[in-house]
Parts: structure tokens; C-alpha cells; sequence
């Protein structure tokens, strides 16, 4: 893959949570954008984004998916967890880590990619000891710690659910570590939309650090494979 489009294929592709709708994101159109603004933007880099996304990955790459580590995507993060208590990425060093962002009223692309890291943990056996699953919250101001706690919780008792306690502050900086976009859409009231977000894993190596971009639609079995390549390292 041509190296000056890592950084847009690990952008990641606005999903509408419809895979018709969906839209390759920038990663400078701000978290709290109209839904039409962040179209706008994301049309400005659809074909390169569309190029790398589809690619294969580089030649000389270990992964099946895409090797983001010389992009400098990512980072600490602390947000809360389904019990309440500040809960941050670091504390999972020494585990590999899925990483992805989506909400708990997403009607198909997160359950989807929840029920695959499933599928990826039975896959793995033993080793899934040493594998965590990380669900974070887009959707702050509907997504309490009690439901994205629980909401992770049933695709699989060990994935963990965060979420923003801090009137949205603490997911803004998150989005921007990583590259994420989120909008709201079919507005109808304050409790009630839909919320446009970028789809995609990143696989967190031991060392808390984003090692692999994992397109959406990425099957368990090649999850796995590359979750084995990160953990004997």
C-alpha cells in the first residue's frame, strides 16, 4: 500500500450504521459537526480514502490487515466503565486489545463487529486470556456506564464498555487520538437520532500502542490471525 494513504485508510469509514450510507471520514472534521458538514468534508477525501481502504495491505507486512504503527494514531485514554470507576486503556498493557467506537441504539454495524470479535475470541481459545475487547461510546449523552456496560457485556461477559462522564470533553480527545467521526442524524428529538460513526477496529499491541487498522466487514477468522501475530511478539 502506497505509505501516504495509511493515514486516510486509517481514518476510517463513516458508517451511517447503514452500510449504504456509508462515507470515508477525514480525521480533522470535529466530533460534534452536523451531520451535512461532516459529508461535506468526507467527500473531499472519498476517492483516496476509498483507494486505501480497499487495498491490500503493504507487501512487506506481517498483517493481513492494515500496519498503522509509524502513523502516530493513538494513545492513553482514561473514560468510565460499566461499573462507574475511571477506567483506562494502559491499565490493559501486556494484553492485546480491540479497540472500536460505535453506541448502544446502533442498529447493525456495531453489533456486527461485536458478534465478529466473538466469533475471534472462540477462535483463539486459551489465548483469549490474554486478549481484551474494548466498546467505546460515541454517544455519551445516552450511553450511561450501566449500559454500555451492559451493552458490551452481552456479546461476551470480558468486553468492556466505556463511556464519557465528563459532558463530552474526554470522547472529543479520544476521537481526535484516533482519527474518529461522529454526527448526529434524523434528528428528532434530544434523546431520540441516529449517529453517523467511523467503523473499523485497531488492535492495541502489549505495549498500548496501535499496531493494526482492521477494516469493517473483516471476518473473525482473519481478526484472530492477526491478534496470534501480535501476541508472540
Amino acid at each position: 500500500m502506497n505509505s501516504k494513504l495509511l493515514p486516510i485508510a486509517a481514518a476510517l469509514l463513516l458508517a451511517a450504521c447503514n452500510q449504504q450510507n456509508a462515507q470515508p471520514a477525514p480525521s480533522s472534521a470535529p466530533s460534534n459537526a452536523p451531520a451535512a458538514s461532516a459529508a461535506l468534508a468526507a467527500s473531499d477525501v472519498q476517492a483516496a480514502s476509498g483507494a486505501a481502504a480497499s487495498a491490500p495491505a503493504a507487501a512487506n507486512s506481517k498483517f493481513k490487515s492494515v500496519d498503522v504503527r509509524k502513523d502516530n494514531i493513538g494513545g492513553d485514554f482514561t473514560l468510565t466503565d460499566g461499573s462507574g470507576k475511571p477506567f483506562s486503556l494502559s491499565s490493559l498493557k501486556g494484553k492485546v486489545v480491540l479497540l472500536t467506537f460505535g453506541f448502544t441504539n446502533c442498529p447493525d454495524v456495531c453489533p456486527t463487529e461485536l458478534l465478529t470479535f466473538n466469533d475471534a475470541f472462540k477462535q483463539l481459545g486459551e489465548q483469549s486470556k490474554d486478549v481484551a475487547a474494548v466498546f467505546v461510546s460515541v454517544d455519551p449523552d445516552r450511553d450511561t456506564p450501566e449500559l454500555i456496560g451492559r451493552y458490551a457485556a452481552q456479546f461476551n461477559p470480558a468486553f468492556i464498555g466505556l463511556t464519557d462522564t465528563n459532558g463530552g470533553r474526554d470522547i472529543a480527545v479520544v476521537k481526535q487520538q484516533y482519527r474518529i467521526v461522529s454526527a448526529r442524524t434524523d434528528i428528532k428529538s434530544d434523546r431520540i437520532y441516529n449517529v453517523d460513526h467511523s467503523s473499523g477496529t485497531y488492535i492495541i499491541d502489549k505495549k498500548g500502542e496501535a499496531a493494526v487498522f482492521v477494516p469493517f466487514g473483516a471476518d473473525a477468522t482473519q481478526i484472530a490471525g492477526d491478534i496470534r501475530k501480535l501476541l508472540a511478539e
